[in-house]
């Protein structure tokens, strides 16, 4: 089965030694400067009037090429916070697609409370709540995720008071995808404007005077930090050279879940951000398996001794590998090492 994720990294691929503006501006068939221009007076652009500096142009970019979202159609567009900084804001035809193009992807259904109640403010009456249910190929229960009325709504003027039922049905679909695909880093225009009003700077990446600033780190144990950093960073070192970020980003999101993934992927989108700007040397196309080949986890609530264990194995995985393969064989060796080199340094 020809699957999305394969098709991703095989565009990627292609586009190596090429800039992200660069490919981004072909996708579309523009000129670099006119992409740039025209997105900072559009899409991009802030409530007062002017445009984003360029390195938050690049971040609205990875994330907008991560999720595969058109800027034009409004699938994703900037929205300002309190620090001065932008949050990239997807729609909800862009959450639409991120979904409905995922490989697993396998339908969805929603379900309603039988009672009815209006909220303050609104014009009609809503569900009480509202579940959202999806289902995936890989997985054999699906996810359920019920959202009530009164922890969403919001008593503004606009969609919230003329179709609360709509924007009700948005917000549980929107929850749902999260948990079941593992989304992170992007929100939608309602989660936006409560940011504006109240600052949750550790939800995302922000560029703050024109200055790519990293999340702050969720809370996790100095052990749990270093172990997800060693398979970040080897991570890193496979999918730079080739520029293979989105197979890199997908197999994070499988292997870890929670504050673990969301430390990881802010480790992993902070190196993206460095090197967008930098050629990508000529390497051969790749695929998911070999960024992820030599990667291998810990599990963050287990000693450096079962993570000894656990890579006992691993020398005569590499000795068995092809002499085509022998590169992802001495990433295996490398990461022993780290485990190792790192033990001293290890908090509980």
């Amino acid at each position: 089965m020809a699957t999305q994720t394969v098709q991703n990294v095989e565009t990627l691929s292609e586009a190596k030694g090429k800039r992200l503006l660069t490919r981004v501006a072909e996708r579309y068939g523009v000129d670099e400067t006119k992409l740039m221009t025209t997105l900072k007076a559009t899409t991009f652009k802030q409530r007062n009037g002017s445009g984003p500096t360029n390195e938050q142009m690049m971040a609205l970019m990875i994330v907008a090429e991560q999720y595969q979202l058109n800027p034009f159609t409004k699938e994703i567009y900037a929205f300002p916070d309190r620090n001065n900084g932008i949050v990239p804001v997807v729609g909800v035809d862009g959450w639409s697609r991120i979904v409905n193009s995922h490989p697993e992807y396998q339908g969805m259904t929603f379900n309603y409370s039988a009672s009815m109640v209006r909220p303050d403010g609104a014009k009609v009456d809503a569900h009480e709540w509202i579940e959202c249910v999806m289902y995936r190929r890989d997985k054999e229960h699906p996810t359920i995720v019920r959202e009530y009325l009164d922890e969403v709504y919001r008593n503004i003027d606009g969609p919230w008071r003329t179709h609360p039922k709509r924007m009700h049905r948005h917000k549980a679909m929107i929850q749902c995808a999260r948990l079941a695909f593992g989304f992170v880093g992007i929100f939608d225009q309602d989660e936006a404007e409560r940011i504006s009003e109240v600052d949750i700077s550790n939800k995302v990446s922000r560029v703050v005077d024109g200055e790519a600033r990293a999340p702050a780190e969720p809370t996790l144990s100095t052990g749990q930090c270093l172990n997800i950093g060693i398979v970040v960073d080897r991570l890193i070192e496979r999918a730079k050279p080739v520029n293979a970020w989105q197979s890199a980003y997908e197999w994070l999101g499988k292997r870890f879940s929670g504050a673990e993934r969301e430390y990881a992927i802010s480790r992993l989108r902070e190196a993206e951000l460095c090197s967008a700007t930098e050629a990508i040397p000529e390497a051969d196309p790749v695929s998911v398996e070999d960024v992820t080949s030599g990667v291998q986890t810990t599990q963050s609530d287990e000693s450096f001794d079962d993570a000894h264990e656990a890579e006992s194995g691993m020398d005569q995985t590499a000795h068995d590998m092809s002499e085509q393969e022998s590169e992802f064989a001495g990433l295996f060796a490398d990461i022993k090492d780290s485990l190792e080199d790192a033990e001293g340094a290890y908090i509980p």
